[in-house]
């Protein structure tokens, strides 16, 4: 399973490892932590796949974490579980096991990159609607392959699961992809903030980070104030130092982040900004992993 609040990486992820751990006789079984955001129907939809099955407890199972190694995003009762192994592209998180584990970390966009090399390694054919769920999840972490978290890998396995697939434009699968996360109209606030929102524990202070990328942030435009409502509420209610939302534009490279905040200038002090009104613009900022939470987790410090 991925994390929760699962994002495309995190469902695909998990259906794509769990299909390989079958070929390798390792009996196992793709779950879900939370409700699939828009943008994962569209894919599973697809490329014919159901959603994973919801399952929130894992005591005395045996589990393979996708997409994070931290404790805050796994489920509540992980410590009661067997973690068999890791598959992820962030920083190592503070999980920890009893036993020896299988890791493969690599420095690169997605999740489904790793496994696309899992695949090469263990010498497994990639079916093509598992390739397509794989190639899909690579395009929306990557924001197209236009992210600074993008790396040759990632490039080289777009390309290779698109040849599986038989699909040429991968530029306008993705912005296919896109225009349906850009659908926001009748979607409460709420839902919005945690369509794709992660909690960090920073030296101790509870930090909420959520995203939404869209292909024009003009959508917003009637709703800012609500998503602040929310994100308040979200601080407050959960006892959080810290509450961020990014609102990415990824036509024009960049996102407005808007913060509540115990300390405000911590925030602008971990990217060098003045923050107005809890609003600022920050150019160039596409990656929530890259560019947003390393600077935040070094001030903290």
């Amino acid at each position: 399973m991925g994390h929760k609040n699962p994002d495309s990486d995190s469902i695909c992820g998990a259906i794509a490892l769990a299909y390989l751990q079958n070929e390798i006789n390792q009996p196992a079984v793709a779950t879900r932590l939370g409700t699939l955001s828009p943008e994962t129907i569209f894919i599973l939809e697809r490329f014919g796949f159901e959603a994973p099955e919801l399952k929130l407890s894992y005591a005395r199972e045996t589990v393979y974490i996708v997409d994070h190694s931290e404790l805050i995003q796994a489920p509540d009762d992980i410590e009661q579980a067997t973690i068999m192994g890791i598959v992820d592209h962030h920083k190592l998180g503070d999980l920890t096991t009893s036993t020896p584990l299988e890791c493969w970390i690599r420095p690169v966009g997605c999740s489904n990159t790793v496994i696309k090399m899992m695949y090469d390694f263990y010498e497994v054919v990639i079916p093509k609607n598992i390739a397509g769920i794989m190639l899909c999840a690579i395009l929306s972490d990557t924001v197209i392959l236009k992210s600074p978290t993008c790396t040759t890998a990632d490039i080289r396995c777009v390309k290779e699961l698109a040849e599986i697939v038989g699909i040429e434009d991968t530029k306008a699968l993705g912005m296919e992809m896109f225009h349906v996360k850009s659908a926001i109209a009748n979607t409460p606030a709420l839902d919005l903030v945690m369509r794709d929102f992660k909690d960090f524990n920073m030296n101790g202070n509870l930090i909420g980070i959520g995203q939404l990328e869209v292909i024009d942030l003009e959508v917003f435009n009637e709703i800012k104030p609500a998503l602040e409502t929310e994100i308040a509420s979200l601080k407050e209610k959960g006892n959080r130092h810290s509450v961020m939302l990014l609102l990415t534009d990824i036509m024009n490279e960049g996102s407005e982040l808007l913060v509540v905040s115990d300390d405000i200038t911590t925030i602008e002090h971990a990217y060098g900004i003045k923050i107005e009104n809890g609003r600022v613009w920050l150019e160039g900022v596409l990656s929530r992993k890259k560019q947003v939470v390393p600077a935040l987790q070094k001030t903290f410090a």
